[in-house]
């Protein structure tokens, strides 16, 4: 393989990657539209999932302090 199938095959990965990064980010947007909607149609539940996220991180930090200390 010489030096301009090298650059060529670089330079198609590169276009593919660019593709793939524009879908990605459609389906971002799309997710981040559908949790909006769904806080909105349904803000106490949110409201508790977000509790729950927020008590599960902290007790895992808290381990994770905790173990870091008995060394």
């Amino acid at each position: 393989m010489d030096t301009d199938q090298v650059k060529d095959k670089i330079m198609e990965a590169k276009d593919s990657a660019e593709q793939e990064i524009e879908k990605l980010k459609g389906d971002v947007g799309d997710a981040l539209k559908q949790a909006e909607e769904y806080i909105k149609e349904n803000p106490n539940k949110a409201a508790m999932i977000s509790a729950g996220i927020g008590t599960a991180l902290g007790a895992a930090l808290a381990m994770l302090i905790h173990a870091g200390k008995k060394k």
